[in-house]
């Protein structure tokens, strides 16, 4: 069975002047136009008798949450100073050369060699003056006993004593 070549009802011939008749009754109707703006072309009253209505105040945000995002603008601005102050700084550290570098450290190391200077001058000044004179003989007796032991076969440990 064909679906395509059955016919369903109505000729080919009577369906096709059937379309025809269809499509001209569509062509032959009018198009509507829709307009899609529309100005007022009247010039409105410099003033009039009409009085200010009063407009009631309604917020959509709470009080607290304005605050709060006063207060978080507020730490951001902190934050964003904070920030490049960081970033002047680093600039600064990654521009250093050793010239640079040796500048800014000689005014520190002249001061710690002055107070080495200083501090090596007032100990030998107070250092005492001390010369021991022994008049009689000076022996010198020494005893070493080494007792040495050894414990272990692979990682072997060897103990002296000596005393």
């Amino acid at each position: 069975m064909d679906p395509l070549h059955t016919q369903h009802g109505m000729p080919e011939s009577e369906a096709a002047a059937e379309a025809r008749r269809l499509i001209d009754a569509w062509a032959a109707q009018p198009v509507r136009q829709h307009p899609t703006s529309f100005r007022d072309e009247t010039e409105p009253p410099a003033f009039g008798p009409t009085p200010p209505v009063k407009q009631e105040d309604h917020r959509i945000v709470p009080a607290w949450a304005a605050g709060i995002a006063v207060a978080s603008i507020g730490v951001g601005a902190g934050i964003t100073g904070i920030g490049c102050g960081a970033w002047l700084v680093l600039q600064g550290l990654a521009s250093v050369t050793l010239n640079s570098v040796l500048m800014v450290t000689l005014p520190f190391a002249g001061l710690a060699m002055a107070a080495t200077a200083i501090g090596g001058a007032i100990s030998k000044a107070r250092a005492a003056v001390t010369k021991n004179v022994f008049e009689g003989p000076v022996t010198h007796h020494t005893e070493i006993h080494n007792n040495s032991t050894t414990r272990g076969a692979f990682f072997a440990r060897t103990r002296n004593e000596i005393r």
